[in-house]
């Protein structure tokens, strides 16, 4: 059995980072397994990218030119919005060439591949999505509009008031190109994503999956605190949370306006770490003091700052399965996030963490202090990692996948189908 994961990149983002280890743990189990990507920045082998210069100085640009139909929308939303109609990729070629059974979609943004494409690839295909963008008419996350269930027009990330903008147009596109494409099976990643993509009207008629993705618990371990925290010269007397995803302070969908109005109301002596953003120009007017580290660009890194917080707070808006939650509870650091999207697969309230009502910055706060002052947040520390290992960890996981590809090949049900 050969598998190729497909993904923009291999390791610079979360959806790269999460197909990736998708990738070594096929390999682990020693399935054949290829990731082929638009942009490489690892150094693996296994990993396919461009080789000529020319190929890869125009993929640097195809992100920016997808862009472009949704720059004469002046109201629109920062929510990422993709068109997918750029032509000129080579990618379906390269995998219509390629010698395997199952080709496994994840994030294909960027330019990579165009709606269109989709249908000339002739393998079986598989389909994880890490947003919403699959089955929406160009946004990656609605914004809660919920026009994907019939059909997108007016749509709330574009600030439009038309019915056949943009969005409806490319909704019209998914809808012609999925129509045609038996071969396709979808995967959520969350309890929450495989229900919207079941109630979409694009994918209401798919086969679609619940599957999480993996995680290493032997890399994502908890370490000492007090070697963490010397590790990246972080106070010992202080209580830490720790605030991070991408682009963690310019995406409004990331709560990090939420997180500043929770901590406003958090009356216990504590130290902010900020990770996946440096510091700003203009300060932020925490009132309590904050460490910006940036982003940091390996597990090893990532592991060592999880175990020096006390607690990792998410307070996304809307949020698939969120890779720091899941790492942040494998290092057995207790994670608070607002009760939205697949959270709630991860944080058990009160077991590992806290789940607060959705956008309640109070309960946010009240959450914070709850976990930062439990009487046995030892407890709180072991069941985190327990969760992982359990129901995450990759030995576990990998096997799942292995035996959805084989029910797709032999044709025969798949077990762990999760319909709502």
């Amino acid at each position: 059995m050969k598998i190729l994961i497909v993904n923009t990149s291999d390791i610079n983002s979360g959806a790269a980072r999460a197909a990736y280890r998708l990738h070594r743990a096929l390999l682990s189990s020693n399935v054949d397994s290829q990731m082929l990507v638009q942009t490489k920045s690892s150094d693996d082998y296994s990993v396919i990218g461009e080789t000529t210069k020319i190929r890869k100085g125009i993929n640097i640009f195809r992100p920016i030119l997808d862009e472009l139909p949704s720059k004469r929308y002046k109201q629109r939303s920062p929510t990422l919005f993709s068109s997918a109609s750029l032509i000129g990729s080579n990618i379906v070629d390269k995998i219509n060439r390629m010698d395997v059974d199952i080709v496994h979609l994840h994030w294909i943004n960027g330019g990579m591949i165009r709606i269109e494409d989709l249908a000339r690839i002739k393998a079986s295909i598989v389909w994880s999505l890490h947003d919403m963008w699959a089955f929406t008419g160009g946004c990656h996350y609605d914004e809660e509009c919920g026009h994907y269930i019939k059909a997108c027009g007016n749509c709330k990330v574009l600030g439009s008031n038309q019915a056949n903008d943009l969005s409806a147009k490319i909704h019209s596109r998914k809808r012609s190109v999925f129509s045609s494409m038996a071969n396709l099976t979808v995967i959520g990643l969350s309890k929450w994503l495989v229900k919207t993509a079941q109630e979409s009207s694009l994918f209401c008629q798919t086969p679609v999956f619940g599957l999480p993705n993996p995680i290493d618990t032997k890399i994502f371990s908890p370490i000492d605190k007090v070697f963490a925290r010397d590790l990246y010269n972080l106070p010992h007397d202080k209580k830490l949370v720790l605030f991070g995803a991408m682009e963690a302070t310019s995406d409004p969908r990331k709560g990090f306006k939420e997180l500043m109005v929770s901590l406003g109301d958090v009356t216990e002596d504590v130290e902010l770490i900020v990770l996946g953003s440096s510091q700003p120009s203009i300060s932020q007017d925490f009132k309590h003091k904050t460490h910006y580290l940036g982003r940091l660009h390996d597990d090893v890194s990532l592991k060592v700052l999880y175990s020096a917080a006390d607690i990792m707070v998410v307070p996304s808006l809307q949020e698939n399965l969120s890779n720091a939650i899941m790492e942040s509870l494998a290092c057995g650091t207790p994670v608070v996030g607002f009760d939205v999207g697949g959270n709630s697969d991860m944080i058990e309230h009160q077991i590992n963490g806290y789940l607060a009502k959705a956008f309640d910055t109070t309960d946010l706060a009240k959450g914070i202090e709850w976990v930062l002052n439990s009487p046995d947040y030892e407890s709180l520390s072991t069941n985190a990692r327990n969760k992982v290992m359990r129901e995450f960890d990759s030995k576990i996981v990998i096997k799942k996948y292995i035996s959805l590809y084989h029910s797709i090949l032999n044709k025969e049900p798949f077990s762990s189908v999760t319909r709502a």
